[in-house]
């Protein structure tokens, strides 16, 4: 069993090594329980890229979770009983805990607890790169952190004493809420200095169009930028692998246009985070064109296709020009067609598949495996296409000059 973490110490982040945890979550009414199963499996997912080997779930249906301990008592008591049987380092939640619920349940289980947005920020922390995405994360780590103090400090009420223990604990509280607050401010000066040294960049390329990647994380965004900018983006089948934002300079038939790859969108992606990267993904709320990568061999790429486009329009992008790019395609053969299919009825099912797509997206749809160079060519000339209307609209007197 591993040491007793507490978030409210300094440097609270979770550091998860290789160690054996539980998953748990509720089933609210109303919910369908294979959505809350499709969540576990993606914060399983999550778990194994903050190194996590994830050995049981829990899950129990409520009409809401227990203020005090999230799940009742009875659930409480079968995963405390679990975690010491089984030596389990650390137990996850798929909602937010407040402070109050993550000292009791830490006392209760014996064991680390840690929550879905505590999670998301360990591996954000983690692949941070550049002192912007830094700055970004430990915003957000703060902001997290800030209202779970005073549960945090629980500790000292139940030391004896009374009077005498009370106000040295008070004290303390308060101290590290204005050292959390200071930091705050700071970080807030630090990232909007950043901002603005960013924003001078933006508008020196201003006469070139501008396109930008967009998607659910993992869904390979990144690979097509490599195959597309001949660039060398880190790529890894783990979740938000790509933090900073790349910018690259494209060519298509004769027109040039800048093409920027950036983090990855998630269901439950925790507030704070949203805030803190929102001067990075000016990239994508200034673009002229957004490219929707989506991992069509996932089972619910259509909900990661609404989760993408209502966080676009949250950051005031929803009404740019998109184009979709439905990846994977060789994965969703072997995984969606059965074996016994003939060759006549799996090209049939592949293209009803498409033509609803298309009818969907208007025509702005291309189907790919960007790891097999499949649909490369086909992307190529509907994105020359776009750009090149993109100049036209700009640059009218220019025309002759593209085409």
């Amino acid at each position: 069993m591993s040491e007793k973490w507490n978030l409210g110490e300094k440097n609270f982040q979770p550091k998860l090594g290789i160690e054996k945890a539980v998953l748990v979550a509720v089933i609210l009414p109303n919910q369908p329980e294979e959505l809350v199963h499709e969540h576990l499996d993606e914060l399983e997912f999550l778990a194994e890229t903050a190194g996590a080997k994830t050995v049981k779930r829990f899950t129990q249906r409520l009409d809401h979770p227990d203020r005090r301990t999230f799940v009742r008592k009875g659930k409480m008591e079968e995963i405390r009983d679990y975690v010491e049987d089984k030596e389990i380092n650390l137990v996850i939640f798929d909602d937010d805990l407040t402070g109050k619920q993550t000292s009791f349940l830490e006392e209760e289980i014996k064991c680390k607890i840690v929550d879905r947005s505590s999670l998301i920020l360990d591996i954000f922390a983690s692949n941070a790169q550049t002192a912007q995405a830094k700055a970004q994360v430990e915003l957000a780590q703060m902001q997290y952190l800030l209202p779970r103090l005073r549960g945090l400090w629980t500790h000292l009420e139940r030391q004896r004493g009374g009077i005498g223990m009370r106000g040295p604990g008070e004290k303390e509280i308060e101290t590290d809420r204005r050292i959390v607050r200071d930091r705050i401010s700071l970080l807030k000066k630090k990232l909007a200095k950043i901002d603005l040294q960013a924003s001078t960049q933006r508008k020196s390329r201003q006469g070139m169009i501008r396109a930008a990647l967009v998607g659910y994380t993992n869904v390979g965004k990144s690979t097509l930028m490599n195959r597309l900018g001949k660039s060398e983006v880190l790529v890894e089948n783990k979740l938000f692998a790509t933090l900073d934002t790349t910018v690259r300079k494209v060519v298509v038939g004769n027109m040039p246009f800048l093409l920027s790859d950036t983090v990855g969108f998630i269901r439950k992606l925790p507030h704070h985070l949203v805030e803190s990267f929102k001067s990075t993904l000016d990239e994508v709320r200034e673009s002229d064109l957004l490219i929707h990568v989506v991992d069509i061999s996932h089972p619910q790429y259509r909900d990661h296709i609404r989760v993408v486009e209502q966080t676009l329009k949250e950051l005031g992008a929803g009404s740019i020009p998109c184009l979709y790019v439905f990846n994977k395609m060789d994965r969703y053969r072997s995984e969606v067609f059965d074996d016994f299919l003939t060759a006549e009825e799996r090209e049939q099912l592949e293209s009803e598949l498409k033509k609803q797509w298309q009818e969907k997206t208007q025509n702005k749809a291309t189907f790919m495996a960007v790891t097999e160079d499949e649909g490369i060519e086909e992307f190529r000339e509907s994105l020359a296409q776009h750009i090149g209307e993109l100049y036209i609209e700009r640059y009218p007197h220019k025309k002759n000059f593209w085409f």
